[in-house]
């Protein structure tokens, strides 16, 4: 796989869990009463019953599956959307560790599942955004 075809892909996946995080029967409620409170807590429940979410979660998602969706299509947009989702899912991350973050401050949970799905996504777009050489040859990729 190409840094290319990396953004592409993770681009397609966040877009789709985006849109699977507003679906009611894929995302469960809460079923515990330790899960910490949320400012924010429309759409609050577990997508597939492993990742918390909530509306705001769910567009940040869209967001970021935009971002690697349309940096796919340029060389330099490749690598700064690489070396970009790296640094910030890795800053989530840690922050989904910290009980005094692990809401984002009660605004989206970045908790409990979350936490090693982001640093395993961070972790492939390190090797795409730092270590592996980027193929402008590709066809439609520009310089």
């Amino acid at each position: 796989m190409t840094a290319h075809k990396f953004a592409l892909f993770s681009g397609i996946f966040f877009i789709a869990i985006g849109i699977l995080g507003f679906i009611p029967g894929i995302v469960t409620s809460p079923t515990t009463q330790i899960d910490p409170p949320l400012i924010l807590d429309g759409g609050y429940g577990y997508l597939f019953g492993l990742f918390p979410v909530n509306w705001l979660h769910n567009i940040v998602h869209l967001l970021v599956g935009y971002w690697g969706y349309t940096a796919s299509r340029n060389y330099k947009s490749t690598l700064f959307y690489c070396q970009g989702f790296t640094i910030l899912y890795s800053l989530i991350a840690v922050m989904g560790i910290l009980p005094v973050a692990g809401t984002t401050f009660g605004l989206m949970p970045i908790f409990g599942g979350n936490v090693l799905l982001n640093l395993v996504a961070a972790a492939i777009s390190a090797f795409y955004g730092f270590i592996a050489e980027l193929e402008p040859d590709l066809v439609g990729l520009e310089k």
